[in-house]
């Protein structure tokens, strides 16, 4: 399998995107699952127009896609970027986010 290479600016432009504290750690939580906004607002404590901002971004740079079920917008990573690889290797490097995810299915605050 042949490794993909980013441009330095695709690359830079990723790692300045995930830099803030809330971007990355949305990553590594969908890096377990896709997850609604309004998850995103009951782990951050923030008002649903600053999560939806975040994801904005996200989705903006290719780094998630959304899925719209109903009234709910889920997120996921995006797999299919050419970034993912970058992604998953950063992910693999900061504490894991799947206690965050097992709190909101004690709270049953999944979508569905």
């Amino acid at each position: 399998m042949e490794k993909t290479v980013l441009h330095i600016e695709r690359a830079a432009s990723v790692l300045k995107l995930l830099g803030d504290k809330t971007r990355l750690t949305m990553a590594g939580l969908l890096f377990h699952r896709e997850c609604c906004v309004c998850e995103f607002v009951e782990v951050f404590n923030m008002s649903q127009p600053s999560i939806s901002q975040h994801l904005r971004k996200l989705r903006d740079a290719g780094v998630v896609r959304e899925r719209r079920k109903g009234q709910w917008v889920f997120y996921s990573l995006n797999q299919e970027s050419e970034a993912y690889p970058l992604i998953e290797t950063l992910i693999t490097h900061v504490p894991d986010q799947k206690e965050k995810l097992d709190v909101l299915e004690r709270k049953r605050m999944i979508c569905d």
